[in-house]
């Protein structure tokens, strides 16, 4: 959901200075330099592109072939560096033009005018001026009056429209709702309710204005969440709490390419997407070289529909990613609080409005993590006159960025395990979006409020969360295949055994041959226990196919009925797991142009072919998600609430690689003391 909360945070984003740097590799994120060069290319090419009007809505990498990319790196001496390019996503008098600049050479290598349902991803910009423009409405003044609170201290932010069956190509536009923050710095809980305003995008101007109903705005009182201004009575502190590191970190970077202990990826920033993952490959002792598990990876759409299907809220059903940008929402992180001491850094680069490169200061971080937990032990008692112990600690590798949608801040982490694993985590928090009502008690509710109420005049309304990822699979090379398994319970026959075992449970495998075998909603009646990505190809040396498991977690499906306008543009969430070909052209899955799409152009509607799978290069969708009832200890902020999934390998190695791992060495602070 999307809230303009963050002017403060967007003028701090855009006063940085781009810093110079030069890609040394292919999946390398543009840097401010080639920014400019496209910006530089695309306005001088004015034969087919009017500067009237002309505004960058996406920049981004165009992405090398993968056949290219692997090629490459098998041989960098031998194949060809790919080709270095960007795609471009521009609107000029009211049409979307896609333009791909060749950066090798300063040219435009391509260019159509897209002419199909939905607009691109809002620039901050075009936001900023719209919300400002109710400031200066007379009827929304008057509106503001009879509410009896302070122009001066109201702001407005703009909400994505969606899509409900209209036939007619819509204009791009937006509603405008507006907060108050009298009394309070944090105007989300403090909504102007019962005004909608609609602003045209392209004229820039108000071209609809509704006043249905006045109820009370909610009290400030006790809605401010910072810590200078909470009084007693207080919490317990707890004492201070350090990681020590007195060898330095085990990380290394190299530009854009990170080697930790037995894992090297690749790490890039994408205005879109924010966090991209890639080239993800594992140091395999016994076979004494890297091998790749995971080619790309990313969080691909974050779908959020709201339950209230009144007037003043139906339209809310947001898609973060596709319609603002998780990676133009990056926030900066703070030092020693979003990431631990010993943390590396990143910028992430993206172009504004007019084509400029802006420079996100701090939005990535990389650190490793130690929480005092196990990463394997055993104590054998069995053995006479001996105890024998063995303990590994848990010591991971964690990337991170916190992406401010509006009124949430989303914490997205990938961690590498030094079993193998990767751990993909999501994490909500922030502020709610709420609802102001007349109730000021439980008891006066008569009919479905669509929600919780968390504070006088204040509900917080039912709604989901649903988060896309996207896992582009190379389990020890590019031919994978998708392998269910499901438990079955079988009867034992008396004649067989003569135990007094009537029943046990078998594995059952089934390895999916098109995309429709591959679609998974999980916790349905007989769905699969098991979820193998293999590689048919390569076996262990007992035979077994190698592979990565991934382990889902809690089942979250959508509840929104299939003919459900919101629904139909995100047709995916009926499914957590989806399987497709790899296909360069299919990397979002609510579709390129999600703001007021109409669902014609998504991962459901690609399944729809049905193309083969098995033994191909696969890509699996999986989708995580939260059903949220609000309670009284989200407000007036809430606590971190987090989920995920996990890649395990799965007969990869032909033994638990961390078995000759080495603990690290004891460290003995100076402060430390021991308790009997």
């Amino acid at each position: 959901m999307m809230l303009f909360f963050f002017f403060s945070v967007i003028t701090v984003l855009f006063n940085r200075t781009p810093v110079s740097s030069t890609p040394h590799h292919p999946l390398d994120p543009l840097s401010p330099s080639e920014i400019t060069k496209v910006r530089l290319t695309i306005i001088g090419a004015s034969s087919f592109l009017s500067k009237q009007n002309l505004t960058f809505q996406y920049l981004g990498l165009d992405e090398p072939d993968k056949a290219g990319i692997l090629s490459w790196l098998s041989d960098p001496s031998t194949y060809p560096t790919p080709p270095r390019r960007a795609f471009v996503i521009a609107r000029s008098q009211s049409k979307t033009h896609e333009i791909v600049v060749d950066l090798n050479n300063g040219s435009i290598a391509s260019h159509d005018i897209y002419h199909g349902a939905g607009f691109p991803m809002l620039t901050s910009e075009e936001q900023s001026a719209a919300s400002a423009l109710p400031l200066k409405y007379p009827p929304f003044l008057e509106s503001v009056k009879a509410r009896a609170v302070d122009v001066d201290l109201v702001i407005c932010g703009p909400f994505s429209l969606g899509w409900f069956g209209e036939k007619k190509t819509s204009k791009r536009a937006m509603k405008i709702l507006c907060f108050y923050r009298g009394g309070s710095e944090n105007p989300n809980v403090l909504p102007l309710e019962g005004i909608s305003i609609v602003v045209d995008l392209d004229k820039m101007k108000i071209t609809d204005y509704f006043d249905r109903f006045v109820v009370p705005v909610p009290k400030s009182a006790g809605t401010d969440y910072r810590a200078s201004r909470q009084k007693p009575p207080f919490g317990p502190r707890t004492k201070p709490l350090t990681v020590i590191r007195p060898e330095g970190s085990s990380f290394e970077v190299n530009g854009h390419s990170i080697r930790w202990t037995n894992w090297n990826f690749h790490l890039g920033f994408d205005a879109r997407a924010g966090t991209i993952i890639s080239l993800a490959s594992i140091y395999d002792a016994e076979k004494q070289k890297y091998r790749r598990v995971l080619y790309k990876g990313y969080l691909s759409e974050l779908f959020v529909p709201y339950m209230d299907p009144t007037e003043e809220w139906f339209y809310k059903t947001y898609f973060d990613a596709g319609e603002y940008g998780l990676g133009l929402c990056a926030v900066p992180l703070e030092p020693l609080t979003d990431c631990p001491s010993g943390a590396v850094f990143f910028d992430g680069h993206y172009a504004g409005q007019d084509g400029s490169p802006v420079t996100a200061k701090n939005v990535l971080c990389v650190f490793e993590h130690s929480s005092g937990d196990v990463a394997w032990r055993h104590t054998e008692l069995g053995i006479p006159g001996k105890v024998v112990r063995e303990v590994r600690p848990e010591v991971s590798l964690v990337v991170r960025m916190v992406s401010t949608v509006g009124n949430y801040d989303y914490v997205l982490d990938w961690e590498f395990k030094q079993s193998g694993s990767i751990k993909v985590r999501a994490a909500l928090t922030g502020i709610l979006d709420v609802k102001g009502v007349d109730y000021t008690h439980k008891d006066q509710i008569k009919e479905d409020a669509y929600g919780v109420l968390l504070a006088e005049n204040t509900i917080g309304v039912y709604h989901d969360h649903f988060l896309t990822y996207y896992l582009d699979f190379d389990v020890d090379g590019s031919e994978n295949s998708f392998v269910k398994q499901r438990m079955e319970t079988k009867r034992v026959g008396e004649d067989k055994y003569k135990t007094p075992r009537k029943s046990y449970w078998t594995v059952v495998a089934e390895t999916a041959r098109t995309e429709a075998d591959a679609r998974i909603q999980l916790g349905s009646p007989g769905s699969a226990a098991g979820l193998l990505i293999t590689n048919p190809n390569k076996k262990t040396k007992l035979g077994n196919d190698i592979g990565y498991n991934l382990i889902t977690g809690t089942p979250v499906t959508s509840l929104l009925s299939g003919d459900d306008y919101p629904q139909i543009r995100a047709a995916y969430t009926e499914h957590q797991v989806w399987v497709t070909p790899y296909n360069r052209t299919e990397r979002w899955a609510a579709g390129l142009y999600a703001d007021q799409s109409r669902g014609d152009d998504n991962l459901a509607v690609w399944s729809l072919r049905n193309r083969e799978i098995e033994n191909k290069d696969i890509v699996v969708w999986h989708t995580i998600g939260f059903h949220h009832i609000p309670c009284q200890e989200d407000f007036p902020a809430m606590p971190t609430l987090s989920g995920g999934f996990e890649l395990r390998p799965s007969n990869f190695f032909e033994y638990n690689p961390m078995l000759k791992t080495m603990p690290p060495k004891p460290f003995q602070g100076s402060n430390c003391s021991a308790f009997a």
